[in-house]
């Protein structure tokens, strides 16, 4: 409503005072158009108007006052200067443009209003003109407004897909999308390896993890396991995403978490004819109907094929069916702001649901087909990449098998000299023993010669006296004696010698056997160097390979399955993964989304099994069914 008070202002011109009356809400280019008519100028952009400011100085009037804005991405923070008459769409353009995003019918700018709700800005109407809270600099988010039904089919961008990413992600982590805990924990390996690339043993160390935010509280309190022991776990499972890209990772994440009951779904409070509460859930595939108390298990669906008008009056919202003998469904909203959102996300889903259905358009032709490029070319620069890493530690394992060998072949010398020395001290003690044999041969030769002089001193003294005799018999048996004593230690030396030389020539049997298996290792070990490159060849050529894969998803709901019933694999990985929580699962943390959520397994549902149940039979069948819960 415009302002009915008026100012009094007085412009003055080189020859002349004009008066005018204007409005507090009149801008600096209104005033400056009223004077310019008046004087009948036209060359206007020589021109300003002129005023002095709370500080005396001289000052230009400005013709469009700007307001700042912050915009938040889900990875970002964009500041930009809009006039009073920017648009929301001229807004929305600008944020596009600056972040390179082309798939733009996904995302919207969202604010929170006035009464502390979150809404999503009009785009072909000023942004100051709508309820947006009123503070320097204007605060906005930029996040995905509708969901594809497929994220592999559809989305195109590498920019696209690390919004949907961090999005969806960040809803998990805040418990906004229910996620099982053995999904949690797969999920949480996922966003490591879309962070951190490869598993590396020598730098992600235990704690690597500690400060990244990777499980819901929920799940962490429900499970009687310390911080280290969930890192662990986590790393555990990133261990198998071993040669994945970052963007096929987030694909995966996303290919996971779509099969989550509440992905992608905007609940609202809405109550039927006879007053009972309940949710109307708005995602890509149609409209479902929830329980008050369960937001996990819709009970009545309605496809967007079905449905061919939509309407509000006030807080009452008809939707009207393209089957003509059905009744319009007809629901209660708490206020009508809350209708003008509920029809925004029908209007927008439903129009995106008829698009998937048709032909793409030349633009998104051209797009995917420049995403395909993109793709190829770094999947060839990750080969490349790959290749040189592969050579590179190939090389390295070799140096360190060469310097190993090295070590080895010195610690080798190092033993064999010590065993040289060894046997060159043996020697040396031999011939020490040697020369002592020697000399107690020429000393027995010595004892022999005297008693053998002594036998013929003995011989020619028969005619000697007695006592002469017997001393001379007596001196004779103490050199033999002598000469026994001699001819005893002449043996044992000897024996000692032989000793000592069979010892010499087993060392030196022993220092040629070494020798001959050394060359015989050093053999063995360019085989094995051989044969191992060939190895890693294949490994390589094996993860290269294992990259590029996409699964080819049928819709609609009626072929729809999840991925883990599709992938045996995945399925597996969950299996194991809920045996191990088992084991630490505190059963008094359980949540009611915990235990609806069991539930539904035991009784073998899933997403896409539940809308195929609640879509059966015809539409008046379930407008009478929601009318009368």
């Amino acid at each position: 409503m415009v302002s009915s008070k008026l100012m009094n202002v007085r412009v003055t011109t080189m020859d002349a005072e004009l008066e005018f009356a204007i409005q507090q809400t009149t801008s600096g280019k209104q005033l400056f158009d009223q004077v310019v008519k008046t004087i009948g100028l036209r060359e206007v952009w020589f021109f300003g108007l002129q005023y002095t400011d709370s500080k005396g100085d001289l000052t230009w009037i400005k013709l469009y006052k700007k307001m700042n804005v912050r915009v938040t991405t889900m990875d970002a923070e964009l500041e930009f200067a809009i006039q009073q008459t920017t648009s929301g769409k001229q807004l929305f353009d600008q944020v596009v443009k600056t972040i390179g995003l082309r798939e733009v019918w996904f995302f919207g700018l969202q604010y929170t209003d006035s009464k502390g709700d979150l809404t999503w800005i009009k785009l072909y109407k000023k942004v100051m003109s709508q309820d947006v809270k009123k503070e320097n600099p204007l605060q906005f988010k930029f996040r995905a407004k509708f969901y594809p039904e497929d994220v592999a089919e559809e989305l195109i961008q590498d920019i696209t897909l690390r919004l949907f990413y961090l999005q969806v992600k960040n809803s998990i982590l805040s418990d906004e999308i229910y996620c099982p805990p053995e999904t949690s924990v797969l999920l949480a390996s996922y966003a490591v390896q879309a962070r951190h690339g490869d598993y590396n043993k020598t730098l992600h160390s235990a704690g690597f993890l500690a400060n990244d935010r990777l499980l819901p509280q929920r799940v962490m309190d429900q499970h009687k396991m310390s911080k280290e022991e969930w890192e662990q776990s986590i790393m555990t499972w990133w261990k198998e995403h071993r040669g994945m890209l970052r963007e096929d990772t987030m694909m995966e994440y996303l290919k996971i978490a779509q099969d989550l009951e509440m992905y992608g779904v905007n609940y609202f409070e809405i109550r039927n004819k006879k007053g009972t509460e309940l949710y109307l859930g708005v995602d890509a595939l149609g409209l479902n109907i929830y329980e008050k108390d369960d937001r996990l298990t819709p009970k009545i669906g309605f496809p967007w094929s079905e449905i061919r008008n939509i309407s509000f009056n006030d807080r009452k919202f008809i939707i009207k069916p393209i089957d003509k003998k059905a009744p319009d469904f007809v629901f209660f909203a708490p206020r009508v702001r809350i209708n003008k959102r509920i029809l925004s996300l029908c209007m927008g889903n439903h129009e995106l649901y008829m698009r998937r259905r048709k032909p793409d358009t030349i633009d998104v032709q051209q797009m995917k087909a420049q995403a395909r490029e993109e793709k190829l070319a770094k999947q060839q620069q990750r080969e490349k990449l790959q290749l040189e890493i592969a050579a590179r530690e190939r090389a390295e394992k070799k140096q360190q098998e060469y310097e190993d060998r090295i070590k080895a072949m010195q610690e080798e010398m190092e033993r064999s000299q010590a065993n040289l020395q060894e046997a060159q001290e043996m020697i040396r003690r031999l011939e020490e023993q040697l020369k002592q044999l020697q000399a107690a041969k020429e000393e027995l030769e010595k004892r022999q010669n005297e008693l053998q002089q002594m036998m013929e001193r003995l011989e020619e003294s028969k005619n000697l006296e007695a006592a002469e005799r017997q001393k001379l018999e007596d001196e004779i048996m103490a050199k033999q004696l002598e000469v026994q004593r001699i001819q005893e230690e002449v043996e044992a030396k000897d024996s000692e010698t032989k000793r000592l030389q069979e010892e010499v020539e087993a060392a030196r049997r022993k220092e040629e056997e070494l020798k001959a298996q050394q060359m015989a290792n050093a053999t063995k070990g360019h085989l094995e160097e051989n044969n191992h490159d060939e190895d890693d060849e294949l490994v390589n050529g094996d993860v290269s390979k294992d990259l590029a894969t996409d699964e080819n998803i049928v819709d609609p709901v009626e072929d729809r399955r999840t991925l883990a019933e599709r992938n045996e694999r995945l399925h597996d990985q969950l299996l194991a993964l809920k045996k191990d929580l088992a084991q630490s699962r505190d059963e008094t943390k359980e949540t009611a989304m915990d235990k609806i959520h069991r539930e539904n397994v035991r009784q073998g549902r899933d997403k896409y099994k539940t809308l195929r149940e609640i879509r059966k039979g015809n539409t008046k069948r379930r407008v009478d069914q929601f009318e009368n819960m």
